[in-house]
């Protein structure tokens, strides 16, 4: 897992083609939108959350938030804990996310 700047995670991720964005807050934080192309997983699923993870692809490359960068750290955790080998955490969250914000689908 890595800790990424705002900055760090932005051009990183822009410059990423096998980036898949993770939102890891509740259904009702995702309502008030969500960063461009996050597909949503509720940490607070518990054992679901797992499961969920488990599905995914773990050759891709992750970034990881929410809404102030505490969740979205341990979800990394458990992530590299699961196999994931590129983890990244969106110091700050969404609260300091300067880029573009769009409903989720």
């Amino acid at each position: 897992m890595e800790d990424l700047t705002q900055e760090e995670w932005a051009e990183q991720l822009a410059n990423d083609d096998n980036a898949v964005v993770l939102d890891v807050r509740t259904d009702g934080e995702v309502a008030e939108g969500v960063i461009p192309n996050a597909i949503h997983i509720d940490i607070y699923k518990g054992q679901g959350f797992i499961y969920a993870l488990e599905e995914l692809d773990k050759s891709k490359n992750y970034y990881v938030y929410c809404r102030s960068g505490n969740r979205s750290g341990q979800a990394c955790n458990i992530m590299e804990q699961l196999g994931f080998e590129n983890a990244y955490n969106l110091e700050g969250g969404i609260m300091e996310w300067a880029g573009d914000i769009v409903d989720f689908e």
